[in-house]
């Protein structure tokens, strides 16, 4: 299926805004959504809407039959090994922030080390000082390259036997580089160190195998892959979940309650208390059949093309400065044009019915890396043609033009 024949797929791109037709780059902050995923949740919600593992009748037993089916297509989507490694989440965050409450901080104490990268996002950054914070662990930094890529010898010396815990983001939100995170986690179990890889921009593009990669946890969200916002993954290998105790108590996760103490149901349900994110599972469940039609190398094979005519277009524009590496990078640009804020750029940008990103992405210690206060980024996906690059580069002249004396 044509690029252009995708976008016919998706009804919210097929409007006008300031007087232009829409061109969407902004996927890397959220997808649009195909007709298949808004008629799954419009039938849900009209047909089979609700309680699950609850009633016995006919349409509590149509919902947890499409909620666990959703679970199902998941464990397909990323090759876990079975349902049980599998736990919903409210997104990427969430996910995170369950394995550094929960996992992170029972292991990790004063001493010990939790190794991330200065290109994290704050969702995969924060929760470490936390933890770090609570137990006297030491948290280190993977050093850059000069292009914002990884070099496998600077995880050598950063990871020691004092390692307990490793956490990389496997696709950059800002530079668009993609982490040898299998690499990294063989280095991480090497010294005896768990691996958890942030896989909110990697998941939609690419074809994930948690198995081929042997991270212990993977963590995505439905909303940046055609699905719903509010419903994402928390993958884990099962003997790391059983040992973990959950952080959020109530309903339907619990197997025996008496009056002073309680005990949990087993995986994945211990971890999904009270009444779960149904209709953002079907959804999910449904961009997952969607992306898979398609096919993910595809895809994938789709995003570097689009990557590389940008970066040639927009390398063409004077004055135009681009953060990352120019090749090995995924789906997005980020760029500043002269000493015009990002903000300006998205504004003329937006004028022209061209929606781009602008700020510091929610990684600010890249963007003090990068020695920048903030940037503009245009990110892809599968619905996004060269045309779409054209009218940004004609976008950016036109920026260039009304902004020309902030610009060498």
């Amino acid at each position: 299926m044509k690029p252009s024949e995708i976008r016919e797929l998706f009804p919210i791109l097929n409007q006008e805004v300031n007087g232009h037709p829409l061109v969407y780059l902004d996927s890397s902050a959220t997808s649009q959504k195909p007709v298949q995923v808004i008629e799954a949740l419009k039938k849900y919600y009209e047909w089979d809407n609700s309680n699950v593992h609850r009633g016995v009748h006919t349409l509590g037993s149509r919902a947890t039959d499409a909620y666990e089916g959703a679970r199902a297509k998941v464990v397909r989507f990323i090759n876990a090994r079975s349902e049980q490694e599998i736990i919903f989440t409210r997104g990427t965050t969430t996910a995170i922030n369950l394995v550094a409450s929960s996992y992170a901080r029972s292991i990790c104490e004063e001493g010990d080390e939790i190794v991330i990268t200065p290109m994290e996002h704050h969702s995969n950054l924060i929760p470490w000082q936390q933890v770090a914070k609570a137990t006297g662990a030491t948290l280190k930094y993977i050093p850059l390259q000069p292009d914002g890529s990884i070099a496998l010898e600077d995880v050598e010396t950063t990871i020691t036997d004092r390692t307990k815990f490793v956490s990389v983001v496997h696709l950059s939100n800002v530079l668009g580089v993609l982490n040898p995170v299998k690499a990294i986690a063989e280095i991480a179990h090497r010294h005896g160190a768990k691996m958890m890889v942030d896989g909110a921009q990697s998941a939609p593009h690419l074809k994930v195998d948690v198995q081929d990669l042997d991270c212990d946890f993977f963590a995505f969200s439905g909303h940046k892959m055609c699905g719903p916002t509010g419903i994402g993954v928390l993958y884990g290998k099962k003997e790391l979940l059983e040992a973990m105790e959950p952080i959020e108590f109530g309903g339907e996760m619990i197997d025996h309650v008496d009056l002073y103490d309680s005990t949990w149901k087993e995986l994945p349900w211990k971890f999904e208390g009270g009444t779960p994110i149904i209709a953002g599972a079907v959804g999910l469940g449904a961009a997952i059949d969607f992306l898979e039609e398609i096919g993910l190398d595809a895809i994938a094979d789709h995003d570097a093309s689009l990557t590389a005519y940008a970066l040639e277009r927009m390398l063409e524009i004077e004055g135009l400065n681009v953060y990352g590496p120019r090749n090995n990078r995924v789906g997005l640009v980020t760029f500043n044009l002269g000493d015009v804020h990002p903000h300006d750029v998205a504004t003329v940008l937006d004028a022209e019915g061209i929606a781009v990103r602008a700020g510091h992405h929610c990684c600010q210690p890249l963007m003090r890396w990068l020695e920048q206060s903030a940037t503009a980024r245009a990110s892809f996906y599968l619905y996004n043609t060269e045309d779409d690059i054209d009218r940004l580069v004609q976008g950016l002249l036109k920026t260039k033009e009304y902004f020309g004396h902030a610009i060498g």
